[in-house]
């Protein structure tokens, strides 16, 4: 079991306040194994077991429970006739109809602390963003980063063998399942994954029936992984391949996708007018490991694939990205958080030209501007701004 502490920190943190904690991200990254990481450490705090009920609704024991009649039943059920407070850990709660209500209920009546997980980031609209405005936080989990692949690997981040491994998690990506298994079998739980997110996640939720169209335009984004597109030029590409579609259609794929937490949306931001545009964007997905998946192993196009890494990785961070344009010239990330803003350029190797960092020296303000590269160099800075080699900025 790989502890994810970062994570579990931020549970520790919302423990015993009247905040529900939500956690959410794509299928397999781990959040099963946080929760269970959570009740381990309220076990070793001195809280009773039969004050945590802890709830798995994708096992096989509570397959019967569909709506809210039947959770309030198991919640019944499973409620001891202690005083004290009642941890309810609730795993892949999407699967109830009508939880919302359910979970409201509990957190009025009961004096409970309250963590659920889910794969959808519907999970946060609608219903339950009415009844409990205010009242939650949402704990966004990502794969492994570099940082935990090393530790998970029981490697020393000074390790010689840092450079290597890194090729492995860029190829690989980050599940812990994959993490953790031999070489051999990385491909084949990559497909397991996909497939689960793909047809459970997505088509089976949405009522997808073609399928091929659905995975035609993960194909479209995994193989054009930072380039600007929309809607109207994925279906005349996809057309133009005699795969027939709408921009409706793609359309609602798209956001499919984005709440399957699959693929995250970068929005072009216009910094100097200071505003989004509203055509294109740029859609990255979740794990590298995926991407290879998806588009069938295909190499090359390292320079996309590095930009991928680095956005997950400053989302993982906790920072809002967008794309950023200045007159002509892009900015490859505007990176955002609270008060502090970080200008972002990517390239796999640093060109003979100085257009990588002319584009950053182009903005007229004193935020912080790095250069981060694919390939390993003795320079650190350029014209003031800061060149950082992928790995060296991964381990920060």
């Amino acid at each position: 079991m790989i502890l994810r502490e970062n994570y579990l920190q931020e549970l520790i943190q919302f423990k015993d306040t009247d905040f529900i904690k939500v956690i959410t991200g794509v299928r397999r990254s781990g959040k099963s194994v946080l929760l269970m990481q959570y009740r381990d450490y309220l076990q070793n705090q001195g809280v009773a077991p039969e004050n945590i009920i802890y709830l798995n609704f994708e096992s096989f024991e509570y397959q019967r429970i569909k709506d809210a009649d039947d959770f309030q039943l198991l919640i019944q059920e499973k409620l001891s006739d202690s005083q004290d407070k009642i941890y309810f850990l609730i795993d892949e709660i999407q699967f109830v109809e009508g939880w919302q209500k359910i979970i409201n209920a509990i957190r009025v009546s009961f004096n409970a602390d309250i963590v659920i997980t889910g794969s959808n980031a519907n999970l946060l609209s609608g219903e339950l963003a009415t009844l409990l405005s205010g009242r939650y936080v949402e704990i966004k989990l990502y794969p492994l980063s570099f940082k935990e692949f090393l530790l998970a690997r029981s490697v020393d981040s000074h390790s010689r063998m840092v450079d290597k491994l890194y090729q492995e998690y860029e190829q690989y990506g980050g599940f812990p399942s994959v993490v953790m298994s031999a070489e051999p079998l990385k491909d084949t739980i990559l497909s397991g994954i996909f497939d689960s997110i793909v047809l459970n996640d997505i088509a089976h939720r949405a009522g997808v029936k073609d399928t091929h169209i659905l995975k035609s335009v993960i194909l479209f984004l995994a193989d054009n992984v930072g380039q600007l597109v929309n809607p109207t030029k994925i279906s005349n590409t996809l057309t133009s391949e005699r795969v027939l579609t709408s921009n409706h259609t793609i359309s609602k794929y798209l956001d499919l996708l984005e709440n399957a937490f699959l693929f995250y949306k970068a929005k072009q931001y216009d910094i100097r007018g200071k505003g989004y545009l509203k055509n294109n964007a740029k859609y990255f997905i979740v794990d590298n490991g995926l991407r290879r998946h998806a588009i069938g192993k295909k190499g090359a196009n390292y320079a996309n694939r590095l930009e991928n890494i680095v956005f997950i990785e400053l989302l993982r961070r906790g920072y809002t990205v967008d794309v950023g344009k200045l007159d002509s010239k892009e900015i490859d990330f505007i990176a955002r958080k609270a008060d502090e803003i970080l200008y972002v350029q990517v390239a796999f190797e640093i060109p003979e030209n100085t257009h990588e960092t002319d584009n950053l020296l182009h903005i007229k303000d004193n935020y912080k501007k790095i250069l981060i590269t694919g390939r390993y160099y003795e320079q650190n800075e350029i014209d003031g701004v800061q060149v950082k080699y992928i790995v060296d900025w991964l381990l920060e």
